[in-house]
């Protein structure tokens, strides 16, 4: 499938500000799950310099740094992938161990994959959780990641919120609701229980295509020998294929986000975007 993006992000101050050096994480993944055709990138005014680098996961990124005030700044990025993933389940897990849960990486993968192991014994309700999931899938790691991603998608009321870090696991657990950044961590954590390392992408999906308004995305990679990094969505349901575009992932969610970055100056802010997805194919 080929899916063009165009997105455009605008921050207005109410007075003179000086911009902080600001990362952004909008170029998409070139992988073997999709090929990036096209990509471009215009920041107005112009920043004082700019630089494209890959930050500490590997994610394609500009740093940007600014030498003037300003009272406002915008962001256009553009671009088109061909998605090529059709069949999520399309590898083979290479040791007995990783057929059942819970398991332990071999190192020195292990050691790699610390982030995104990060806090597993943290909270006893979504431990619990994650235990009855494993449960109700006799213990094995695929029936496990799907059987969670399904009942997240079923048992948690999916929202919108545009602004804001992710809500704690516990919290989207206990009130059964969340926004897909709330969903994707909530199931980071339940996979992290099990001895799953788990990561937080962001990017873009096109069943927002077709709306007024669409909206980045967020979901879940999971680690797994034999098949690398695999998404699941939880709050669409299924497993990662042609639908999404990932564009930055990351253990922890801020390392993941679009645009990073501070200001200095008493201004209040405001941010607008648009987002329009096409498709071609299927």
């Amino acid at each position: 499938m080929r899916i063009s993006v165009a997105h455009s992000t605008v921050y207005r101050y109410d007075q003179p500000v000086w911009l902080e050096p600001h990362l952004l994480r909008l170029r998409p993944r070139h992988d073997a799950s999709q090929n990036l055709l096209r990509h471009t990138l215009a920041i107005a005014p112009a920043p004082g310099g700019q630089t494209g680098c890959l930050d500490q996961d590997g994610n394609a990124a500009v740093q940007a740094w600014f030498d003037k005030p300003l009272t406002g700044w915008s962001i256009e990025s553009a671009f088109e992938v061909e998605t090529l993933r059709t069949n999520p389940f399309d590898f083979l897990l290479t040791r007995p161990e990783v057929f059942s849960l819970p398991f332990v990486y071999p190192e020195p993968l292990r050691g790699a994959l610390a982030p995104s192991l990060a806090g597993a014994g943290d909270s006893g309700p979504v431990r619990e959780f994650a235990g009855s999931v494993a449960e109700q899938a006799g213990w094995r790691t695929l029936d496990f990641l799907m059987g969670l991603t399904t009942a997240l998608f079923q048992s948690c009321r999916y929202e919108i919120r545009d602004e804001g870090a992710p809500h704690p696991p516990e919290f989207t657990l206990a009130g059964r609701a969340g926004s897909c950044r709330d969903l994707a961590v909530l199931f980071c954590a339940a996979c992290r229980a099990m001895g799953v390392a788990a990561r937080f992408v962001s990017g873009y999906e096109c069943g927002t295509a077709s709306n007024e308004h669409a909206y980045m995305h967020a979901w879940a990679e999971v680690y797994l020998e034999g098949g690398g990094w695999r998404g699941y969505d939880p709050s669409r349901g299924l497993a990662v294929s042609t639908f999404h575009v990932p564009v930055a992932a990351a253990a922890d969610p801020q390392l993941a986000a679009p645009v990073s970055g501070s200001y200095r100056g008493a201004a209040s802010s405001h941010m607008d975007f648009s987002i329009s997805i096409q498709t071609q194919g299927e």
